[in-house]
């Protein structure tokens, strides 16, 4: 490395890596290329494409997570962009391992009702949200139709969760630095959102308990 300290050699990697990129993209007249580098201090860090109004590129690591009776887990965490559909199977797994069963039902949006994943849950005898394949029958449409209105509603908890994350816990406004730092204070925000809610539930059998038993306000002595 000669004159240069380990950090400045870093960087010069990076920028050595960042002209590269840039030169072929002029090259090949593109503006798209594999792991592009938008950050010469953070290189980890990826563009990834939303397509939300306000900001149709976002840049930061990609999160999937999964809730189980109001309790986020993270699944995946990466910060290339990746489909959320294939780790379904992770998650369905992961979750067989902590509680020795797979789940009754697992509730997802269209992203995760691929053909491997539905057969993979017909497979195991889970649920997941949805109309099935086929045709339906006229009387099975009306019943298919409210369970789709109840999976709805119960997978609003994991939206829920990712609004909760960014309102209340800063998990949109994370300013680590370094990969490894970003990733630890992801996970150390979603288990705080856990021991909250874990929180939450002792205080409501604590005051459930209080109304049960009141507390005497006079002392009678003979």
């Amino acid at each position: 490395m000669g004159a240069l300290s380990a950090r400045q050699y870093r960087q010069l990697l990076v920028i050595q890596e960042l002209y590269r990129q840039q030169e072929e993209m002029y090259r090949r007249k593109t503006r798209r290329i594999e792991d592009r580098i938008v950050s010469i201090s953070q290189p980890h860090v990826r563009p990834i494409v939303r397509g939300k109004v306000r900001a149709n590129v976002e840049f930061g690591a990609k999160v999937a997570i999964s809730v189980v009776n109001g309790y986020a887990r993270l699944e995946r965490l990466d910060w290339d962009s990746f489909h959320e559909g294939k780790t379904l199977q992770a998650a369905v797994e992961a979750y067989r391992e902590r509680y020795g069963h797979y789940p009754e039902a697992v509730l997802a949006d269209r992203a995760y009702r691929s053909r491997e994943n539905l057969r993979y849950c017909k497979e195991r005898g889970i649920r997941l949200s949805g109309p099935p394949l086929g045709r339906p029958s006229q009387t099975s449409r009306a019943e298919q139709a409210r369970i789709e209105r109840q999976d709805a509603a119960e997978r609003n908890a994991i939206e829920g969760k990712f609004g909760e994350g960014k309102r209340l816990y800063g998990l949109g406004l994370i300013r680590a630095h370094l990969r490894a730092t970003s990733e630890t204070v992801i996970a150390l925000q979603l288990l705080v959102m856990n021991l909250e809610r874990r929180l939450r539930l002792l205080l409501s059998l604590v005051l459930a308990w209080l109304r049960n038993f009141p507390i005497p306000t006079a002392l009678a002595t003979s």
